[in-house]
């Protein structure tokens, strides 16, 4: 068995993650706060870093909680807002553990087809004239999990418009904001908002500082994030202040700066070399490279099989996620590739094998 190269997960590889920034904003975050960096400290996450996500998003501290990373943040907002039986409207397809966390509140789960530019809003437009009343409306709106798609300016403001008029709760799920490597930058819906729209944005430094710092946020209505706190309260009493004071260190101090600019340099590379792999080894794969993020979905002929290509894959040693895990139902010739955790040589070396399992597939259903 060669050694296993892993499109699956989405996280960065270790030599992209600043470990020595991290180690000085550790020891920096206990000389500078020792007690409030060991303490419970309360629900509403480390005092210093609310206050500088506030400053980030031009909001007042009260509209902030810090959370044990950002499904945390997904999962108090889905207790909040969806009882059994809500229609929730998601894209299609969306990530998996959305799916998971709204499906186990018994949400009737809408899906509309995720376009190139984002969500087809005429579609979500015509549900919603129909008679659909959902609370909320998640949405992934810069490179989307697991798609790599951004939502277009024109999507974003009729999204807002939409949310308006309709009385629900667009919840904008920003964790890849910052790794943009190549295009403009687009506002966030939250900073576009007049006050006609209920928005709440969910956004985790997972992918700017590392993964293992477990450490998200939200940013909504005041009264919302009140009805939130008292549920973290009784959760958990205080999230991981250790983690999120030295979070604080490492944003306050400007570190990650320069770690956001080290992934972003990282990924534009590992990106460029998948899209040059899958058109020289794999031209029958259809795509659409992202202009940041982490992930690629790929489409291949229709009547491939992804559950034969997931088999013939692990046997020569890769790993992929199959595009049915993040829809509920269809997707059976759709793939996700993540490249952030590999290197440009594992990135040439795993579409080539991938290549090389799909011609696998391809003769035996021929022979078949």
């Amino acid at each position: 068995m060669p050694d296993t190269i892993s499109f699956a997960r989405g996280a960065p590889s270790l030599d992209i993650v600043d470990v020595k920034g991290l180690k000085a904003a550790a020891a920096s975050a206990f000389e500078r706060d020792p007690g409030g960096t060991t303490a419970y400290g309360t629900s509403v996450g480390y005092v210093p870093l609310r206050r500088w996500i506030a400053d980030k998003h031009g909001v007042d501290e009260a509209q902030v909680i810090v959370t044990n990373g950002s499904m945390q943040a997904d999962a108090f907002l889905f207790d909040a807002l969806v009882r059994d039986g809500d229609p929730v409207i998601v894209e299609k397809p969306t990530y998996d553990r959305t799916l998971l966390g709204l499906r186990e509140r018994g949400a009737d789960v809408r899906m509309v087809e995720l376009q190139r530019d984002g969500i087809d809003t005429d579609a979500m437009r015509t549900l919603l004239e129909d008679g659909l009343k959902p609370p909320l409306a998640h949405i992934i709106p810069n490179f989307q999990n697991p798609a790599g798609y951004t939502l277009s300016m024109p999507k974003r403001i009729a999204l807002l418009e939409l949310a308006a008029e309709h009385g629900f709760t667009l919840f904008e799920d920003d964790p890849y904001i910052d790794i943009r490597f190549t295009g403009e930058p687009l506002p966030t819906m939250l900073s576009l908002n007049s006050g006609d729209a209920r928005v709440v944005y969910a956004s985790s430094f997972s992918k700017t500082v590392c993964p293992g710092i477990r450490c998200g946020y939200l940013v909504g209505p005041e009264d919302l994030i009140a009805q939130i706190v008292r549920r973290a309260t009784n959760t958990y009493i205080s999230p991981d202040m250790v983690a999120q004071s030295i979070v604080y260190d490492f944003c306050s101090s400007g570190r990650i700066n320069d770690s956001i600019a080290t992934v972003k340099e990282a990924l534009k590379e590992r990106c460029a070399t998948l899209v040059a792999a899958l058109e020289r080894d794999l031209p029958e794969a259809t795509f659409s490279a992202p202009e940041g993020g982490y992930f690629m979905w790929v489409e291949l002929p229709e009547g491939s099989s992804v559950h034969a290509l997931f088999e013939a894959a692990a046997e020569r040693g890769v790993q992929i996620v199959k595009g049915t895990d993040f829809l509920l139902e269809g997707g059976e010739n759709t793939l996700r590739i993540a490249y952030s955790g590999v290197t440009p040589e594992q990135i040439d070396e795993g579409v080539g094998r991938l290549a090389e399992a799909y011609r696998s597939i391809q003769t035996a259903a021929a022979a078949s």
